[in-house]
């Protein structure tokens, strides 16, 4: 029987790099995409082969979608070189960059950013990508807990993932007759480097995090890897077009 094969974007750091160690660890290879940092890229797949799967980097700016079909040849070489195959089985669109400013501050050229980022370049890597997708395969969109609640200084950043859980809505009803699944998980803050390590690093932040969740303290990138490598388990198959959040019970 073949291993299954997850392609994650932004593969190389943080979240990604978390769900790409969690995946392998239940047996499924991987593609992962990186924007710049080959070395770390690089490290992730080293860390994915000593636990005995297969994984290949690709360099990806998910920003800019005249890449994208560049990289469909890419993944299609990877995949007849590296498994004999010509079909991977998960999509995790995970790849995205940081905002913090009011709307007032907001320039039109940071929004265009977000969109590409966050909005566009899911969008149509995803639509790229699906001609190379296995039927029966599952797509998991990477949203936030900014898409429920309004935190001040989030609104580009909060508006473009609740776009992506509507298109994930989307993407389960057109993708259905094919068996292809699509979920969206939504991270509450994460002590990570995102957003310039905000959460992880700033103390007096950390702590109003933890005073606002049930579960008393700020995510960690293993509260994340670990659900979104449990919907692409062999049990999850059943959910569908769902928004699930990750939070801890942030804000409730």
């Amino acid at each position: 029987m073949n291993s299954k094969i997850a392609i994650i974007t932004g593969g190389s750091r943080g979240l990604g790099r978390n769900t790409a160690i969690k995946l392998a660890e239940q047996g499924v290879d991987v593609i992962l995409t990186y924007r710049s940092q080959a070395a770390e890229a690089q490290a992730v797949v080293a860390a994915i082969t000593a636990l005995g799967r297969k994984a290949v980097a690709l360099q990806l700016d998910v920003a800019d979608s005249r890449n994208f079909a560049g990289f469909a040849v890419q993944v299609s070489q990877a995949l007849a070189s590296t498994w004999q195959r010509e079909r991977f089985d998960y999509l995790v669109n995970n790849a995205g960059t940081g905002m913090h400013a009011s709307i007032a501050e907001t320039s039109e050229a940071v929004f265009d950013e977000m969109v590409n980022v966050h909005l566009k370049g899911v969008f149509f890597l995803t639509q790229r990508l699906l001609p190379l997708m296995a039927d029966g395969g599952r797509i998991v969109n990477i949203s936030s807990g900014l898409a429920r609640f309004a935190l001040p200084g989030f609104a580009a950043y909060g508006a473009m993932k609740a776009a992506v859980e509507t298109l994930t809505r989307y993407l389960a009803k057109e993708l259905g007759p094919r068996g292809i699944s699509a979920n969206a998980v939504a991270p509450g803050a994460i002590e990570t480097d995102f957003g310039g390590g905000r959460v992880r690093d700033n103390a007096e932040l950390n702590g109003f995090v933890a005073s606002q969740t049930a579960l008393g303290r700020a995510g960690l990138p293993d509260d994340i890897g670990g659900v979104i490598a449990a919907l692409l388990a062999s049990g999850t198959g059943w959910i569908n077009g769902q928004r699930i959040e990750a939070s801890g019970g942030m804000f409730l």
